[in-house]
């Protein structure tokens, strides 16, 4: 599990980044995507088709078909993928889970939870999946693709 967000956001950001890598519309098996990125295939396979409900993928069935992006890669935001799959409440809620945290009934670290918060979210609506993908120095995303 993550610091900030679920196993299943982790699992559809790095298989976004991945898909973001191919030529445009080209499908890509959850087959690939599971042993190229070591996700358990039944659970990726549930992420994928919930993106694809939300329009952030394409899938098609049958022995060609796959996922594909549902849109280009430079309109889709990290904050597209977080909000698909996990909602937005990181961007408002106490980090301790009190229900009653605010400036005028802070806990601890709410004051540097908030800047925090604040970059998190920043860095989220500012990155695509295209820039993310380009920059990506880890071997599973580096050609040769199946």
């Amino acid at each position: 599990m993550g610091l900030i967000f679920s196993r299943q956001c982790e699992y559809a950001l790095q298989a976004l980044l991945y898909l973001a890598l191919k030529p445009n519309g080209q499908m890509t098996s959850i087959k690939e995507l599971t042993k190229r990125l070591n996700i358990p295939y039944h659970f990726l396979a549930k992420i994928l088709q919930d993106l694809a409900h939300k329009e952030l993928l394409h899938s098609l069935k049958g022995p060609t078909g796959g996922f594909s992006l549902g849109m280009p890669a430079q309109d889709i935001t990290l904050f597209h993928v977080v909000e698909a799959v996990d909602g937005i409440g990181f961007t408002n809620s106490c980090v301790l889970g009190f229900k009653e945290c605010s400036e005028r009934n802070p806990c601890a670290v709410h004051e540097k939870w908030g800047s925090i918060r604040e970059s998190v979210y920043d860095m989220l609506v500012s990155k695509n999946i295209a820039q993310m993908a380009r920059e990506m120095k880890k071997p599973e995303y580096k050609p040769p693709f199946e």
